[in-house]
């Protein structure tokens, strides 16, 4: 009989997820999955509320990035209230967005990714954390943390909290930029540049020692999708783009058009459901989002440091960069990208401008905001009566689009890297590992079809369950 090894619960990641590995009687993996158990229900309890109320109810969705749920539902109460913001506070916005990019980015490589490549995947778990990374390389660490409190502090600085903000409201913003703000934003810019470019070299000589490891590791064809501007890189604001294994463009839409292209699929065990392409079907058009995703589709960068990197990215593959371990210095271009488009939005004439809000409103009943977030493309879609009251609300959260990448990716390495007869702690960590290359945001994603079941074991005080009940 074959035996089931669980990872529990997965570290290093945002939310609660366990991979379930399934060997068989020879004691190899036969199959993995990826369960995402936590239930989220922003969808039906924002039903009633009114539309304007969103922009504060949603980024308590998560931590992380409120500012992404923020700037989404903002943008989709402009459409539902008939209320194009002016261009300042669309600058606005978007600086705000460079700072959740950058605090993120930031976050994940040199918090939760770096200890796997900086002191090993085979590495004491004890050790294999920040605090490892602190005695090993402290001044790295310090400009780490650096570099995430400069993100922070732009959110800070524009809407007067560094989470579950209220500033962005519809029509446009609550608040200017100070002008001492916008002064310290860019007298930062070139010490922060030097510590992503400090990142990036890291990631890429990493990659670059580490190429067998990265050729096996997670390494397969599929679509990608993000958004573009003219075809340059975008994370605010343009229409998405969905490209095949091979790099070819086949589609390009609007966001407000996106349930005549993304479907959703549910699968029994995770309450994380499966996004795929309509036309393509289920599962030839499952794709990959996120900085992999997005710079496989871009054909270029709009700030000049960041396209110089692009360009090496891109030199590494005659089409899309497939192996998932490059998510980590796409991740640092985009990082680097931010920092540029900081300066870019600050220098900016409009930027300290007091026409922040366009109050003309005139209900039109629906309204969607796209946003890339730091985990991919973020949806809000809100439906209102004509008092603005929500009678519907829909979101496909960016980590929900990388879900049927991320249990391959899962499955891959486990059948790759675990030997059923000779486990070790280590290759359990690949597997971790495999996830961790995605930043998933699971308290953000997750949803369920139908009545939530609830089961309470009873256990006695050997361990023992003696009895079970189940709500279906």
């Amino acid at each position: 009989m074959g035996q089931t090894i669980t990872i529990e619960p997965v570290t290093r990641v945002e939310g609660h997820a366990r991979v379930t590995i399934h060997l068989d009687d020879k004691g190899q993996v036969e199959q993995s999955y990826l369960h995402i158990d936590q239930f989220r229900g922003f969808e039906k309890f924002s039903e009633g509320r009114m539309y304007f109320e969103m922009p504060v109810i949603t980024p308590r969705i998560c931590g992380i990035c409120p500012v992404s749920h923020h700037l989404a539902s903002a943008k989709a109460c402009d459409k539902l209230a008939g209320t194009p913001p002016p261009r300042p506070a669309n600058l606005l916005r978007e600086l705000l967005h460079m700072g959740q990019i950058i605090q993120s980015h930031s976050m994940h490589f040199f918090h939760l990714a770096s200890p796997d490549l900086l002191l090993g995947f085979d590495a004491d778990p004890a050790i294999r954390n920040v605090v490892g990374l602190i005695e090993v390389n402290p001044d790295l660490a310090l400009k780490a943390v650096k570099l995430r409190k400069y993100g922070q502090e732009i959110i800070r600085r524009l809407s007067g909290r560094r989470i579950h903000m209220h500033w962005a409201v519809p029509g446009g913003v609550s608040t200017p930029l100070a002008s001492d703000d916008r002064d310290w934003i860019l007298g930062q810019v070139d010490e922060m540049t030097g510590y992503v470019q400090e990142g990036i070299a890291i990631s890429k000589q990493w990659l670059a020692d580490n190429q067998d490891v990265v050729d096996k590791f997670a390494n397969f064809a599929s679509n990608y999708m993000g958004m573009c501007n003219n075809g340059a890189l975008e994370l605010y604001e343009g229409p998405l783009r969905f490209c095949d294994p091979q790099g070819r463009i086949l589609e390009e839409f609007s966001p407000c058009d996106y349930l005549d292209h993304i479907a959703e699929r549910v699968e029994d065990w995770s309450y994380l459901k499966f996004p795929f392409n309509k036309k393509l079907g289920w599962p030839q058009g499952v794709y990959r989002v996120a900085p992999l995703g997005r710079l496989n589709v871009a054909d270029r960068i709009a700030t000049p440091l960041a396209n110089e990197e692009f360009k090496t990215f891109k030199s590494l593959s005659n089409g899309p960069v497939q192996q998932t371990l490059y998510y980590h210095y796409a991740r640092l271009i985009e990082d680097l990208y931010a920092i540029e488009q900081a300066r870019e939005l600050c220098e900016d004439p409009d930027i300290l401008s007091d026409e922040i809000i366009n109050t003309n409103t005139q209900i039109t009943g629906e309204g969607v905001g796209c946003i890339e977030a730091p985990r991919g493309t973020l949806w809000h879609h809100y439906w209102t009566d004509e008092h603005g009251v929500l009678t519907k609300v829909n979101l496909i959260v960016a980590t929900g689009n990388n879900n049927w990448a991320m249990s391959h990716s899962v499955d891959m390495v486990a059948k790759a890297f675990v030997d059923g007869n000779n486990l070790t702690e280590g290759m359990l960590n690949r597997v971790e590992a495999a996830i961790r290359c995605y930043d998933p945001c699971l308290s953000c994603s997750t949803h369920a079809l139908g009545q939530m079941p609830m089961i309470v074991d009873i256990v006695d005080s050997t361990g023992q369950t003696v009895r079970s009940l189940r709500r279906n």
